[in-house]
């Protein structure tokens, strides 16, 4: 992009702008607000033009939109919604299988993928399924980055559950380095637990759903606050 074509944007870009802008680019609102040193809350607001949008952020915004990652990221779009959705019987492998493709199998690219499916207000079961299999399958990511986020946001409770999960397949399969690795990730996540109760999947349980889980969950959720 030419410094003319930026100049220009950071004179007019409304939020409406940079709304399309950052969908055009396959750009979640999490990631976004990251990028820009704003809560999502906030840029739902600068996006729907509630909040005035400053030139820095506009400069700030245009630099990580056109950042060499930026075409990247599948995992919101509705086509990779709708193959993990039809991963044969309902299977978890079948379903990280199908993400796995998407993601073309690296990490930074894996990261965003949890980050955004673990932030969705709406988690499809399948999705859910496949979290586990995703950390297990990329135990290398960059936790440091990943927690950090995932604290900034209040995912730490469901991050935490999906690697403890994970861990219990390492375990289970004898690989015990995987384990390992994945114990530290989960240690550090467990350090800043917080007390509320939250779910995975289904927001929209009843009180009496709520109540019967609170009950029959197994252990780990409970650890979590699942």
């Amino acid at each position: 992009m030419s410094e003319y074509i930026t100049i220009a944007l950071v004179s007019t870009m409304t939020g409406n702008q940079l709304s399309k802008y950052r969908k055009e680019k396959e750009r979640t609102q999490l990631e976004t607000a990251h990028a820009l040193g704003v809560s999502q809350t906030y840029l739902s607001l600068l996006e729907a033009g509630k909040r005035p949008l400053t030139e820095k952020l506009v400069r700030k915004a245009i630099r990580f939109l056109n950042s060499p990652d930026e075409n990247t990221d599948r995992s919101s779009a509705p086509e990779f919604k709708s193959d993990l959705g039809r991963s044969a019987c309902g299977s978890p492998l079948a379903a990280w299988v199908t993400g796995a493709s998407h993601l073309k199998r690296t990490g930074p690219r894996t990261r965003r993928f949890a980050l955004a499916a673990l932030n969705s207000p709406k988690r499809d079961a399948r999705v859910v399924e496949a979290l586990p299999w995703v950390v297990l399958t990329f135990p290398d990511m960059e936790w440091a980055s990943l927690t950090k986020v995932a604290k900034a946001y209040d995912l730490q409770n469901r991050l935490g559950f999906i690697t403890e999960v994970a861990r219990s397949i390492a375990s289970f399969r004898g690989d015990g380095l995987k384990g390992e690795k994945l114990l530290r990730c989960e240690s550090r996540l467990e350090r800043s637990l917080l007390v509320r109760e939250e779910t995975l999947c289904n927001e929209t349980m009843t009180n009496a759903e709520r109540r019967w889980l609170a009950v029959t969950r197994p252990e780990p959720a409970k650890r979590w606050h699942l």
